[in-house]
């Protein structure tokens, strides 16, 4: 298990890259191997180099601060009609919420807000259920089984799209980082490149979703179609490691923390980090109401939303407090806690604070035009307003 330094960091003063060592910024643009750190080339890395690279996280703490002041007053001033920024308990119209989260490192802002009582504060009481994925979720916010949910844009927009629903995205959840997301293969597996995936199985928990992007951006980076891969979908990101390992599929697209719990319990090898070429630095997750739930909760709505941007800056500002959350995970019915030497070495995302920024999510649409043949769609139109 690797040595944390005061602040969270790898190496002495307060940094995750060793002393002389470039940043990862400028790493991630300079490509010394041939056929790059990912390509057809490339020798397997371990899983540890991957969340290595996750941990740099150098930001401006200052102006997301002055960020996050200003969405709070924002927020604050639409919780009552008459401008009360007070969160006493009996001013939202629903104080019982059942929220639909998917357990995974992309809604940290969530957990962090959860157990830390953030919510409470805002008098909320907040049930978390763990949504074995974004469709299922957004089918129980249309039988109105749950209120909110936090998930993946790709399944929100397809949702949108198709009028299965009519969402709003109230609020940003992550934004992925190296490590974050992978492709694994058992150890000994002779799938050693991303060559090697033609005519193989990949395991994701829902057809067509974020992962099935991500895979497909990448394979079409190093010029592998995407229909010589197989999918198989519908594997609960808890069990995709057991589907691995079994042998039901070939190789796993595994986010955080399950790359890191399947790295520790089975040896599991990274293939490829999924956060490169189109879609480096990637939006994935947010959060999400229906059009009818949010005209009938404003005041709910608001309130939730000023612990949740609280919740998310403590994430992005505070590894510790992200490694707690994930602990604090329940363990039943299906056991999600993350186990502290996992959360150690689990890499991490970035928590986007403040308004949705639409131009960074229309990426998200593009990149679905670009690989997977959706129409073209404008997320400007999914996006609650000022």
């Amino acid at each position: 298990m690797r040595k944390f330094f005061p602040g969270g960091s790898v190496f002495p003063g307060g940094t995750n890259q060793p002393p002389g060592s470039p940043s990862r910024d400028a790493s991630r643009r300079s490509v010394t191997r041939p056929g790059g750190p990912f390509g057809p080339s490339a020798a397997r890395r371990p899983r540890s180099s991957l969340a290595l690279a996750a941990g740099h996280r150098s930001r401006g703490v200052t102006a997301k601060l002055a960020v996050l002041a200003a969405v709070l007053v924002a927020a604050a001033g639409c919780a009552s009609a008459n401008g009360s920024t007070t969160a006493a308990a009996g001013t939202v119209e629903k104080p019982d919420l059942t929220v639909a989260v998917v357990p995974a490192v992309d809604s940290a802002g969530f957990f962090v807000a959860l157990y830390q009582g953030l919510f409470k504060a805002q008098g909320l009481n907040v049930k978390f259920v763990p949504a074995v994925s974004s469709e299922t979720a957004i089918s129980d916010q249309v039988k109105g089984t749950v209120d909110i949910s936090g998930g993946n844009y790709v399944s929100y927009i397809q949702a949108q799209q198709g009028h299965a629903a009519d969402l709003e995205i109230f609020a940003e959840g992550s934004v992925m980082l190296p490590g974050a997301q992978g492709l694994y293969t058992m150890p000994h597996s002779k799938i050693t490149t991303l060559q090697d995936l033609i005519g193989k199985t990949v395991g994701i928990n829902a057809p067509d979703n974020i992962l099935y992007l991500l895979v497909a951006s990448v394979l079409a980076d190093h010029g592998i179609p995407v229909s010589k891969v197989h999918f198989k979908s519908n594997i609960p990101l808890p069990m995709m490691a057991a589907a691995l390992k079994s042998g039901e599929i070939n190789a796993a697209v595994l986010p955080e923390p399950f790359a890191s719990q399947a790295e520790q319990a089975d040896g599991v090898a990274a293939l490829a980090d999924l956060d490169q070429g189109a879609t480096s630095n990637f939006p994935v997750q947010g959060y999400v109401v229906t059009r009818q739930w949010a005209a009938e909760n404003p005041r709910t709505l608001a309130a939730f939303n000023r612990a949740l941007q609280q919740g998310q800056e403590i994430a992005d500002t505070n590894r510790h407090a992200v490694e707690t959350a994930m602990e604090d995970l329940p363990t039943t019915p299906m056991p999600l806690a993350v186990s502290a030497p996992t959360a150690a070495i689990m890499a991490v995302d970035n928590y986007p604070i403040g308004t949705v920024d639409p131009i960074r999510l229309q990426r998200v649409a593009d990149v679905m035009n670009q690989f997977i043949q959706f129409p073209s769609f404008n997320v400007k139109s999914m996006i609650a307003g000022p």
